[in-house]
């Protein structure tokens, strides 16, 4: 399932998920082709200027290496362009960190792991 969204579905969502809540676009490097890549995540704001990812996939996914890498990505979500840097891994089977609605659906899934980045501050 994981290279049919890579390969069709996150086009189609993408655009989507720029605006839908609880939805963003990682933009993101390649580790190796320097590429700009764009990933559809759910996403969930946090009230100290952090943000928690959902690893759908897991943490092994190029899209999750590739920002541990580069320290830091941008995320597209609703409507604004935020530079996120400070990644961090972590667990938690509880999802204290997301909203009860999709900490139903992701404890279904069993997903447990997630990414946490910082906002950069301006200048």
């Amino acid at each position: 399932m994981r290279y049919v969204n890579k390969a069709a579905l996150n086009k189609v969502t993408r655009p989507l998920f720029r605006w839908l809540p609880g939805f963003g676009v990682v933009v993101h490097r390649g580790r190796r082709s320097g590429r700009e890549y764009q990933t559809p995540v759910n996403v969930f704001p946090r009230a100290d200027d952090r943000y928690v990812m959902a690893l759908t996939y897991g943490p092994d996914t190029d899209w999750v290496q590739n920002v541990l890498a580069a320290d830091g990505c941008e995320l597209l979500t609703a409507g604004s362009r935020i530079e996120l840097a400070a990644p961090r891994l972590f667990q938690d089977a509880t999802r204290q960190e997301i909203r009860p609605v999709e900490r139903s659906v992701l404890g279904l899934l069993h997903v447990n792991d997630f990414l946490e980045l910082h906002v950069v501050p301006y200048a």
